[in-house]
């Protein structure tokens, strides 16, 4: 099947959710400068690549709705002539449309001029953006800056946010989407695997890495989901320690927090291991009560569920659990040794869009579930993190297959010996 489809069947569910009068417009975005003539990696935005399938940088997207009809546009660099011989050649037309399944292809140096006629041209009244932007002192996103340049040349121009559009769009995933995310999780398995059968006490943090890089590259994943988090001893209790430079000491437990990205999409999972083999009494104590935690909060799962009673249970669970061990009495107590939520969306992106508040759950979500334990005056780090998919009446564990209990993860480094 041509991929082309998934985005063409992407597109008609963006022009259904566009009021008429409207122009949508998404960037692919372009890879920020480094320092000198480098550049960091590119990685092309989520939702442009939702609707075109294109990954090529500095390409727009443009969809208008008027009485009812959509037309759509895919604007590409023009081709890069002697460049090529130094970066490689750009999308061509007849590229673009193979891999979006669009007709009409022009060239960026036109949008702008296309755009202006076009509102003209058609009477629009609203422009559409991705107009997502989380940290007040960070620089302008694209969409930002451009909604800017749009309220200048049209100060009586409406703004549409399409962040909260994607976030509904990509909330429920389509066959091909879980595809995508199984391979990337199946992958994220055997790095993970492979970094645990090789860990032992003297090594660096970076040192057990490097065994998950190896696997990914391996098997075709070139790029990670995020950075990996490989954390021994009391560096298990900072949620996103990520130097990875300390040794792993005899007696660390090492938790490592991993994904790979397969075609855009992500695994997400994390395992806690005792870097000498053996789990002590104490750490195995510890392990079991959030082995049984993630345990009740997948049994909960289930569409119509508030998304926010997952973490409740999980927290219920851990103030009986705690009491047994002497360290709570209260919630607030229960606070300090679980101090995040227990599931974040997964998908195109690692904690992927979507709302969280006053959202149940429905069929086709992927979530995670990875509830943790971080008692630091024990030397105590315990997360264990699986990705699991809503089904009609319950969920399904997609990283089922890595080993997860004390006795797996016991034998899974006893093959390493």
């Amino acid at each position: 099947m041509e991929e082309s489809i998934f985005y063409t069947k992407n597109r008609k569910k963006l022009a259904n959710r566009l009021e008429n009068g409207t122009a949508a417009i998404l960037f692919a975005g372009c890879a920020p400068y480094k320092r000198g003539d480098e550049v960091y990696p590119f990685s092309v935005d989520r939702n442009f690549y939702y609707v075109t399938g294109v990954e090529e940088e500095n390409c727009i997207f443009l969809m208008t709705k008027q009485h009812d009809q959509v037309q759509e546009t895919l604007y590409i660099p023009r081709d890069n002539g002697p460049l090529a011989k130094w970066v490689g050649a750009t999308i061509s037309p007849q590229e673009a449309e193979k891999i979006s399944g669009m007709a009409q292809i022009s060239y960026v140096d036109l949008f702008r001029q296309d755009l202006a006629d076009t509102i003209l041209r058609q009477g629009l009244t609203k422009v559409a953006l991705d107009l997502e932007n989380r940290d007040w002192q960070a620089a302008p996103v694209t969409g930002v800056s451009f909604a800017l340049e749009v309220k200048q040349q049209y100060p009586a121009m409406e703004l549409v946010d399409l962040y909260p559009v994607f976030g509904d769009l990509r909330l429920i995933k389509e066959d091909w989407e879980i595809k995508r995310l199984e391979k990337a999780m199946e992958i994220t398995r055997l790095g993970l695997e492979n970094l645990i059968r090789h860990t032992k006490p003297g090594m660096k943090e970076y040192e057990a890495e490097a065994y998950f890089d190896f696997t990914l590259m391996q098997h075709g994943a070139r790029e990670k989901a995020f950075a990996t988090i490989v954390a021994a001893g009391r560096r298990g209790t900072i949620l996103h320690y990520h130097k990875n430079t300390e040794t792993i000491q005899a007696g660390d437990l090492v938790l490592v927090d991993c994904g790979a990205q397969y075609k855009w999409y992500n695994g997400d999972i994390t395992r806690t291991f005792p870097a000498n083999g053996k789990f002590s009494p104490r750490q195995k104590q510890v392990y079991d009560i959030v082995l049984e935690g993630q345990k009740r909060v997948m049994d909960a799962i289930r569409p119509g569920v508030p998304f926010a009673r997952l973490n409740e249970i999980l927290k219920e669970y851990y103030l009986e659990a705690l009491k047994e061990l002497g360290l709570a009495q209260t919630m607030e107590d229960v606070s300090r040794y679980y101090y995040h939520g227990v599931s974040h969306y997964l998908g195109a992106e690692t904690h992927d869009i979507g709302r969280y508040i006053a959202r149940d759950l429905a069929e086709g979500m992927v979530l995670t579930v990875e509830p943790g334990l971080y008692i630091e005056e024990w030397g105590i780090g315990i997360r264990t993190e699986d990705d699991v998919l809503v089904t009609k009446d319950g969920c399904r564990n997609l990283t089922a297959a890595m080993p997860k209990t004390t006795e797996e993860i016991e034998a899974l480094m006893a093959e390493g010996k």
